[in-house]
């Protein structure tokens, strides 16, 4: 059994991220338009009609901007926690969705999605109740973690093993704090609610990898407080500083674009 990934967009403007296997296809968030999640999926021969299931990591703008349009013109079931469905309905930011499109999951207990088995794990986010998503398919398993301000061992023990792993590197500390943002937002973000620095994805990587990991994507950077290679390079510093015995450079490590999609990765 082989799984793929790639991330259509990946950001503080809007995620969305594919994960597939031999016979079925899946969508992590929609947090972009109807239009670009097609584009996305076009491009690597696939469309929105082979989408079996959305999933939905929490409520805000920029993971469910696209989900009515997707939902209503398809009919593709919605899969998330309750308290994120309450708020996605209660906000009515993207319109009415049937309600029959909608299954529940619960954090911890795994769901099945054609031949890919998924679970939804807690994270430390300022939302109803975010979670990340696992999805293993046969031997193959990977993961899509972002909206997170802080980790502890029970995370990382959940995220161990992972072929393919795409993990928030959302800004530079530095950066953040010398930047244009109000106090407000900055303490937001900081907080242990609110989004992983480059250096603590560093850090969390270094306690994940193994030697058959194929491949980390490091996502929803911040346009104002961050770029590409400076998240690259953090991260690839602290894996090589950090108590494991790799070193940043032993491991294919990309950043998930905001307005293009990825390289398909198939393991």
């Amino acid at each position: 059994m082989s799984m793929e990934m790639m991330s259509i967009a990946s950001g503080s403007s809007g995620n969305c991220i594919y994960i597939g296997s031999d016979g079925t296809h899946i969508l992590i968030d929609a947090g972009i338009s109807g239009k670009k999640v097609q584009e996305g999926l076009n491009g690597k021969g696939l469309d929105m009609r082979d989408i079996s299931g959305i999933c939905i990591t929490h409520e805000h703008n920029d993971h469910i901007k696209g989900l009515g349009v997707l939902a209503r013109r398809y009919g593709v079931p919605i899969f998330t926690m309750p308290e994120t469905w309450d708020m996605i309905q209660k906000t009515g930011k993207v319109g009415k969705i049937p309600q029959d499109l909608y299954v529940p999951i619960q954090e911890q207990t795994p769901f099945q999605i054609g031949d890919i088995c998924l679970k939804a794990i807690p994270v430390s986010h300022d939302a109803a109740h975010p979670v990340a998503f696992l999805a293993r398919c046969g031997q193959k398993k990977v993961g899509v973690v972002t909206d997170l301000g802080t980790y502890d061992d029970a995370l990382k023990e959940e995220l161990k093993g992972l072929d393919v792993i795409l993990l928030e590197a959302n800004h530079d500390v530095r950066m953040l704090e010398l930047g244009p943002y109000p106090y407000p937002l900055k303490q937001r973000i900081l907080s242990k609610r609110g989004h992983l620095s480059n250096e603590a994805s560093g850090r969390l990587l270094g306690g994940l990898l193994h030697d058959n990991v194929k491949k980390i994507f490091l996502g929803h950077l911040s346009k104002e407080n961050n770029y590409d290679k400076l998240a690259r390079e953090t991260v690839k510093t602290e894996i090589t500083l950090g108590d494991n015995p790799y070193k940043g450079t032993d491991f294919p490590i990309s950043v998930a674009g905001r307005d293009k999609p990825t390289e398909m990765v198939c393991i």
